[in-house]
């Protein structure tokens, strides 16, 4: 019997990469300013920024006559989980919860795609998927605890953990949605008119949150260049270019294989540390590296 999954290319493991590299700069980025602009503004901004920027290229989607309108329920639901909350959880996640809690959670985004697309797609869970899923949480449990079994054991759960939480659920599910979307005619081909669906629900819902934030007193604004520059790179970056490969790479590898991708995040994460703050690299981070490659060659090997 043939097994259905699609074998990795090197296209698709560029881009499935090329996502969780972004996403660790734009959670680095996203620490930097946590003290400059409250969480939901900062995400709001952020879509807000990249809305305007793929508007020229994909204008004609938002036209009346467009084929988006008789699908506008599945996309309103694709921006709010993808664009309206998963990174506004995770802002809100790094205000109370250290970075290692926040990554440790959101390391759990594998194991809520092989339970989603049990429990809700119909989809099949091996038990390479199963071994796989279990290699790469290993290695990011490696990378988060620093190779030191106690410093694992110290870890606690605070409030920001349950929004991180709740961020990966959304992005499991997002991820889900995203590949069993249909899209029309004009989208299947275009792919800045199809994220651009995505932009127009997300920005507005992104928009309400901050309102709403903004009601409840929470109003952390301090212009200024780093503000602006950081504001630049995680809308060009972690949001456009990281969300065009994500989901090229799901369509290409399907939602599973791409979870266990995701778990390069952490791994990339302290590397830009190493980078940025002049820690030097460890042995347990080859060793973390391994596991988490490993996990996924397993999870996505064809019989």
């Amino acid at each position: 019997m043939t097994d259905p999954r699609p074998a990795l290319t090197a296209q698709t493991i560029a881009l499935l990469t090329t996502a969780p590299l972004l996403w660790a700069a734009n959670a680095v980025v996203g620490r930097m300013v946590h003290t400059l602009v409250a969480p939901v503004a900062l995400n709001f901004l952020r879509w807000l920024i990249a809305f305007l920027v793929l508007l020229p290229l994909a204008w004609r989607v938002l036209r009346p006559d467009s084929s988006l309108w008789p699908h506008w329920r599945r996309y309103c639901v694709l921006g709010l989980l993808g664009v309206g909350s998963y990174n506004a959880l995770q802002y809100m996640a790094l205000q109370t919860s250290s970075p290692m809690n926040v990554t440790l959670v959101g390391a759990g985004t594998p194991i809520w795609m092989l339970v989603l697309g049990r429990l809700f797609f119909g989809a099949r869970v091996s038990r390479r998927q199963v071994a796989g899923a279990l290699a790469s949480m290993s290695g990011v449990l490696l990378v988060l605890s620093h190779g030191s079994l106690r410093e694992l054991l110290a870890l606690r759960l605070v409030p920001g953990d349950l929004y991180m939480l709740l961020a990966t659920l959304a992005w499991a599910l997002y991820s889900w949605l995203l590949v069993r979307t249909d899209r029309p005619a004009d989208l299947r081909a275009d792919w800045a008119g199809f994220l651009l669906a995505q932009l127009f629900f997300g920005v507005l819902w992104s928009g309400a949150f901050a309102g709403a934030e903004w009601s409840l007193g929470v109003r952390r604004f301090d212009w200024g260049w780093p503000l602006a520059a950081a504001l630049l790179f995680i809308a060009l970056g972690p949001a456009l270019l990281a969300y065009r490969c994500w989901g090229l790479g799901l369509q290409q590898a399907g939602p599973v294989v791409g979870g266990f991708f995701g778990n390069l995040t952490p791994l990339f994460a302290a590397l830009l540390s190493v980078a940025f703050l002049g820690e030097a690299p460890r042995a347990y981070h080859a060793l973390a590296f391994a596991l988490i490659v490993g996990g996924i060659v397993v999870s996505s090997r064809r019989n």
